[in-house]
């Protein structure tokens, strides 16, 4: 492991050996490993590579651990109410609990004290150089990558260093996805994308149109009904609206013992439908469209109070738009409505500018890598992407695995080289594999993945490397 300096970063990179493929000089890293990101992933990552023997440099554009968790960054996401939706035993590292004081879905900012609290105890701050932006990443001879770095915001000097290995762990939930309507340009009222929406102040006295029904849609159409002079909600299609508890506990916790315990999907299905049955009944009759899909096949909205304030008629429920006109809004049944403020709450896209598409195996730039496990591509055997999930519990478990796993793969490209050879030729059979049932064709669903089947899926590939 490589040693720190006093001012508590990584060791400066070693003298320069070496020339890119465009005659700029490289700092060579050795064996050392890069991780890109310091949110969740990234510090597990930074964890379990160190714990493995690896020199690890982790480079982290903004100021502080936490990523899309810590609200003081310019791309996070959260809100000032923003709690976890899957609850705190499904949510936490394996290996650090969160503590049992806390409620079942902590806050955000217990989220960024517990990140803060792990790094801390794990002594992970002095891998990770802080305002530091990665430019550009490129595979080179031995399965090695030089990796572009400089100061957040373009200042200073590009600076290029060669590493063993490369972890991708940017996260999935800071490029905004924004659709495209007709006349929107002309639209005279305000329009944000929910990456803007901070507090319900901003809410206010307005007439306010949210549009999207994941959690983050829902929650601000909830404080928009709290909040707001008239609110109206728009969904292009039905959802499932899962309570946060069933039977007086975590709705996931209550599922997780369904899927231990083997009770077949259908099943599952069933005891969902008539569990909504006995609770809220048919929410139809709101106005709510009827889901075009089964449970389980789409992200799970946890919201207890979203079918509350429509039930009170404080949340309109409107279908998808059709066109903007300067002062009104047109729906798609016909009817006008005249919101002051649009929310955008249409989710992000997974993005990485410092990979070329083609690496991540999306040969058509798509933003839809092609990945086994949902980790690694075939033809870089050092790359790995982690976190880039949408399970249906929480992902921090999952990267957790996602790192272990790489970390071995790469401990046994030293000592069992045949045997990682072995494991990299099963990548390139298993890409295309799922780990969940059916599940929408969107650019928000693609990626989703049932825990328990992908955990499973983990073990099964650890079980591989560590066979005799």
């Amino acid at each position: 492991m490589s040693s720190s300096t006093d001012l508590g970063r990584p060791d400066p990179p070693a003298a320069t050996s070496a020339l890119t493929r465009d005659g700029r000089p490289v700092s060579d890293r050795g064996d050392t490993v890069c991780v890109i990101g310091a949110g969740a992933s990234g510090l597990t990552a930074v964890k379990n590579l160190a714990e493995h023997g690896f020199g690890v440099d982790c480079y982290e554009r903004e100021t502080g651990v936490g990523g899309a968790w810590n609200w003081r960054h310019d791309r996070s996401p959260v809100y000032a109410s923003t709690h976890l939706i899957s609850s705190r035993p499904f949510t936490q590292f394996p290996d650090f609990p969160m503590p049992d004081d806390w409620p079942d879905y902590p806050h955000h900012s217990q989220l960024l004290s517990y990140f803060e609290r792990y790094a801390d105890h794990f002594d992970l701050r002095r891998h990770i150089w802080f305002g530091t932006e990665v430019v550009r990443v490129e595979p080179v001879e031995g399965d090695r990558w030089d990796v572009t770095t400089r100061s957040t915001g373009g200042y200073g000097p590009e600076r290029t260093s060669r590493y063993a290995a490369v972890v991708v762990a940017n996260g999935h939930n800071w490029s905004p996805k924004l659709p495209r309507y007709e006349g929107l340009e002309g639209f005279r009222g305000e329009v944000m994308h929910a990456s803007s929406y901070k507090d319900p102040a901003q809410l206010r006295g307005k007439r306010v149109l949210v549009v999207g029904a994941g959690n983050t849609g829902c929650d601000i159409a909830v404080e928009a009904a709290q909040q707001a002079s008239r609110c109206w909600h728009s969904t292009r299609r039905g959802y499932w609206y899962a309570p946060k508890y069933v039977l007086g506990r975590p709705a996931d916790q209550v599922n997780d013992t369904l899927v231990a315990l083997r009770v077949p999907l259908r099943v599952r299905q069933w005891l969902y439908h008539w569990t909504l049955r006995l609770t809220v009944g048919d929410l139809t009759r709101f106005g709510l469209p009827e889901p075009d899909h089964r449970v389980y096949e789409t992200h799970p909205i946890a919201n207890s109070q979203l079918v509350y304030y429509v039930g009170h008629g404080e949340i309109t429920p409107v279908p998808e738009l059709a066109r903007f006109h300067d002062r009104s809004v047109e729906l798609t049944d016909g009817r006008e409505i005249d919101p002051e403020l649009v929310i955008f709450a249409t989710g992000y896209l997974p993005r990485f500018e410092f990979l070329e598409a083609k690496v991540l195996g999306d040969d058509e730039g798509v933003g839809r890598p092609r990945l086994w496990l949902n980790e690694f591509t075939a033809g870089h055997p050092t790359l790995a992407v982690v976190g880039l999930v949408q399970p249906d519990s929480g992902v921090f478990t999952i990267s957790h695995w996602q790192s272990v796993l790489f970390a071995r793969l790469l401990r046994l490209r030293a000592t069992r080289p045949d045997r990682a050879a072995a494991f990299h030729r099963r990548v390139a059979a298993g890409i295309g594999e799922r780990y969940s049932g059916a599940v929408k064709d969107s650019t928000r669903h693609w990626f989703e993945v049932g825990h328990a089947d992908y955990l499973r899926a983990v073990q099964r590939a650890l079980d591989e490397l560590e066979a005799k």
